[in-house]
C-alpha cells in the first residue's frame, strides 16, 4: 500500500502556476512542446516556467513533453533549455530512446494500453513509464482494471482523465507510484486553474497518506470524471 505519491502537473505555460504547484508539493512540472496542442509552449515560455518552478522548490523536476518531435531534436532541446527529464509520448521506438539518452540521460516513456496492451515498464530503457488514456490530453477516462501492476512495476505514473474529484479513488485503486494531470486542472482547454491545481495536489497526497483500503462494491475500477 503506497504511503506517498509523486505528483506531476503537466501542460504548464504560466510561471506562477509552476511556482504554485511546486510550493504545494508537486514533484514534477511538465511543459508541452507540440505544435497544434492547446498547451504548446515556446522555448522562451519553457525557460520561464523552469526558472519559476526551481525558485519555488529546488527539488522539483522539470519535464519536457513531446509527441511529434524527432527524438534527437527533443533531447537536444531538453538539454539546451535545462529540463531535468525528457518525456517521449506515443509512437517512439526503443531506438529513439537509446538515441535520446546519448544526449539527455533522463528519458521517460508515455503510452497507453490502447496503443500497447502488452507494455512493460523498462521495455524501451526508459527511466519511468507513464500510462495515459487513449487520447492524450483529452481528459477521457479509462478502465483501471486493465492495468496489470505486476507488468507495470513499481515506478509508473497514472494519467488520463484524472481530476481533483477522482484522483483519490484512482490512487487507491491502482496504487501507482505517481499521478499526472493536465486537462483535469484546467478551467478551459489549455488554461490552468490555480484552485484546481491546489485541489488536485491536496487530494492526491491525502489519498496516498491515508492508504485507505479499496471498498468492494463490485466496481470495475473505471475512474470517472466529475
Amino acid at each position: 500500500m503506497c504511503i506517498s505519491v509523486y505528483v506531476k502537473i503537466c501542460g504548464i505555460r504560466e510561471p506562477e502556476h509552476a511556482a504554485l504547484a511546486a510550493r504545494l508539493g508537486a514533484r514534477a512540472i511538465g511543459v508541452v512542446m507540440s505544435p497544434g496542442s492547446p498547451r504548446d509552449a515556446s522555448p522562451e515560455t519553457a525557460s520561464l516556467v523552469i526558472q519559476a518552478a526551481r525558485a519555488a522548490s529546488p527539488t522539483v523536476e522539470t519535464v519536457l513533453v513531446v509527441d511529434q518531435m524527432p527524438a534527437e531534436q527533443a533531447a537536444r532541446m531538453a538539454r539546451d533549455l535545462g529540463f531535468d527529464v525528457l518525456q517521449l509520448h506515443g509512437g517512439y521506438e526503443r531506438s529513439d530512446f537509446e538515441l535520446a539518452e546519448t544526449i539527455h540521460p533522463r528519458v521517460w516513456r508515455a503510452t497507453s494500453l490502447a496503443r500497447d496492451r502488452e507494455v512493460h515498464a523498462g521495455d524501451h530503457g526508459e527511466e519511468r513509464l507513464l500510462i495515459d488514456g487513449a487520447v492524450p490530453g483529452s481528459g477521457e477516462t479509462w478502465d483501471l482494471s486493465t492495468a496489470d501492476p505486476e507488468r507495470l512495476g513499481s515506478n509508473w505514473l497514472l494519467a488520463g482523465g484524472l481530476s481533483p474529484d477522482n484522483v483519490g479513488a484512482a490512487v487507491r485503486a491502482a496504487h501507482p507510484a505517481g499521478v499526472d494531470v493536465s486537462s483535469g486542472v484546467e478551467s478551459i482547454r489549455g488554461e490552468k486553474n490555480p484552485e484546481l491545481i491546489e485541489r488536485f495536489i491536496v487530494a492526491a497526497l491525502a489519498a496516498a497518506a491515508a492508504a485507505a483500503p479499496i471498498r468492494d462494491d463490485g466496481a470495475t475500477g473505471r475512474i470517472e470524471a466529475h
